[in-house]
């Protein structure tokens, strides 16, 4: 089992629209990607930070969800994330 992470500031007021999109976007194309299990998402104290882990079946589904889904990811979330996601 491989975790991959990730670390996310959210726009002031966002995180109604951030679980949203999680939920119908994000998460059924997760669930589409080889080697995907599960995600587990954490959201800080004020709703300003996010934590999020993906379990997968090995590292190599992880890194070709990295290289082919995740800019798409990155763009649905885009008006609610600040600046960079730290992978």
């Amino acid at each position: 089992m491989f975790a991959r992470r990730i670390y996310m500031h959210l726009k002031p007021n966002s995180v109604a629209e951030f679980t949203q999109r999680v939920e119908k976007d994000i998460l059924p194309l997760l669930r589409k990607q080889k080697g995907f299990q599960d995600e587990i998402t954490f959201v800080g104290q004020g709703g300003a930070e996010v934590f999020a882990i993906s379990l997968w079946d090995k590292a190599e589904n992880a890194e070709a969800y990295n290289r082919g889904t995740y800019p798409e990811v990155t763009k649905i979330l885009a008006t609610v994330v600040e600046g960079p996601a730290q992978v």
